[in-house]
């Protein structure tokens, strides 16, 4: 494979309105992303994804665009946005934007010329079929909740929309909507934008009259033509596809290294091992460390030469990975560590989530009234009508809810931990006295600046991106070890994922002749027998 910059690179997922507030409205803006590019830099990021900026009536925080080509005045300007990709650029940060091509607002101008008419011309940008008031076309539910069809009086037909009712999904099958949006992508490559994270590629090419939703028969066409009008007609544009649910054969079309589609596709098989869908209620289920190496293992191992991986354990969607399937009280720290370990030693491009480099931790929800996303709102709605109780909703919202990773930033133990003076959209986590990035960024010890050193790392030694995989010891429920190796060099990452002390051992080849890279506790190379719990080192050697 020729290699590409983004494979050694590290890229920074931002929240935009939960990571600083500059003009007092308790919302974070870009003039706040621009104001700590320094930290971003000192932590050694190649890229920043930003969530959606777009202008927006917010009904799907931001994933609900009504103007691709404007911004929300909750954030700025596009003045504030160009000084942003300027201001990035000096620091060698590249800016990669949240792109939504699957479904717009119901406040954008071509949807509101759509329900004008059925002769409108914008009326075909959408997908509708006439029908009776209720009684939809179909079946098929939407994500958050009830029917993927809306009823318009007024035209005597409904909409599909896989997701709000205010979130009506485009109509790839026109070739003036996909013409549409390949020309906006254009524009904002002009702009100088340096990639683009594609929200629910995997939807565009649906077919609701089969009821596919999923990576409908024309998906990979779509995006071939996509790549084609856009991407490719850019200088080492990175793109990455949000596939919950590709398999591995997809993943490799997706990221086929002729760069005929896409960078990497984010898939969820790991994300998802934790749940079990009952009654259209996503339940989460013990932790199993087996099943977790089994998953990372085979994309690992099957993506190899043939396409990319991306690595991650959290995002704007994911409850805090330390509080998930880490110790977020006595072993908060080691565990942030270890996970960090355990996903940058592998192959692939790293994506770290705001808070996540400094060990963030999930909100304890009291209420509903606490939180503002509204999957979980319907959630609570939904659990209470099945004749679940208050407390049964509220446990999975504060075990799995999307706010967890939401709350506001933690900057330093000033009010609201220095994200805003006034009242913040949504609260500040009540730890953020112990857990702030001005604690950690002065201490060589934390969690921020055991991040940098592994970034770090990942540039000084290539075998981190170029090593081949190799799992060991697949069946130990309580460690995860593997090897990296290319023809000159290998490396062996062990981690733990118990919060007692186990057993280590060490393979020979790494007994005596190699050095510890990175490691979350002080370690004795020859003499170890044994890791403490949460603990993750990299042994190094040279062949």
């Amino acid at each position: 494979m020729d290699k590409q910059w983004w494979q050694s690179a590290v890229i920074y997922q931002i929240y935009p309105k939960s990571f600083q507030d500059t003009n007092g409205d308790g919302i974070g803006d870009i003039q706040g992303i621009i104001q700590h590019l320094d930290y971003l830099k000192e932590l050694s990021v190649d890229a920043i994804w930003i969530s959606p900026i777009y202008k927006s009536p917010q009904v799907d925080s931001g994933y609900d665009i009504s103007d691709y080509q404007d911004i929300d005045p909750i954030f700025g300007n596009m003045n504030d946005m160009d000084q942003l990709i300027k201001e990035a650029k000096k620091r060698n940060i590249c800016i990669i934007m949240d792109l939504v091509l699957n479904h717009c607002s119901d406040q954008h101008k071509w949807f509101i010329e759509a329900k004008k008419s059925k002769d409108n011309p914008y009326h075909d940008y959408f997908i509708w079929r006439d029908g009776v008031k209720g009684t939809p076309p179909n079946e098929m539910l939407a994500y958050f909740g009830g029917s993927a069809w809306e009823w318009v009086p007024e035209l005597g037909q409904y909409y599909f929309h896989l997701f709000t009712p205010q979130q009506p999904d485009l109509n790839w099958h026109n070739p003036k909507v996909r013409e549409e949006l390949y020309s906006m992508i254009r524009w904002w490559m002009d702009k100088g934008i340096g990639g683009f994270r594609l929200d629910v590629i995997d939807l565009i090419a649906k077919v609701p009259d089969l009821k596919i939703a999923q990576n409908g028969p024309l998906l990979h066409d779509y995006v071939r033509e996509l790549s084609k009008n856009t991407f490719q007609t850019g200088e080492n544009i990175v793109t990455v596809g949000e596939a919950g649910n590709t398999g591995v054969e997809g993943a490799l079309l997706f990221s086929n290294p002729n760069g005929s589609e896409l960078s990497m596709v984010f898939q969820f098989e790991h994300m998802d091992m934790d749940h079990n869908k009952v009654n259209q209620i996503n339940w989460m289920i013990d932790f199993d460390l087996v099943k977790l190496k089994k998953i990372l293992s085979k994309w690992q191992n099957q993506l190899e030469n043939r396409g990319w991986n991306s690595l991650f354990l959290a995002n704007h969607d994911q409850p805090r990975i330390v509080s998930r399937w880490g110790n977020d009280k006595e072993y908060r720290e080691a565990s942030a560590k270890m996970f960090a370990v355990m996903l940058h030693g592998m192959q692939g491009t790293p994506f770290i989530y705001q808070g996540e480099e400094l060990g963030m931790t999930n909100y304890p929800f009291k209420s509903i009234d606490e939180c503002e996303d509204i999957a979980a709102i319907n959630l609570y709605e939904r659990m209470l009508k099945a004749g679940y109780s208050n407390e049964d909703a509220m446990e999975l919202i504060r075990k799995d809810g999307r706010d967890n990773a939401r709350t506001p930033m933690q900057w330093n133990t000033n009010s609201n931990a220095g994200f805003t003076e006034e009242k913040p959209w949504l609260a500040v986590n009540p730890n953020y006295k112990e857990i702030n990035a001005k604690e950690q960024v002065n201490n060589p010890n934390s969690i921020y600046y055991f991040y940098r050193k592994l970034i770090r790392l990942r540039k000084e030694y290539s075998i981190f991106t170029d090593g081949s995989y190799r799992l060991l010891d697949a069946e130990n429920p309580n460690s995860y070890s593997y090897i990296r190796e290319t023809k000159n060099d290998e490396m062996y990452v062990v981690c733990s994922f118990s919060d007692k002390v186990i057993p280590l051992d060490i393979p020979e080849t790494f007994r005596h002749d190699a050095k510890i890279l990175i490691a979350n506790y002080d370690t004795n190379i020859n003499t170890d027998k044994e890791l403490q719990p949460f603990e993750a080192r990299i042994y190094y050697r040279k062949k």
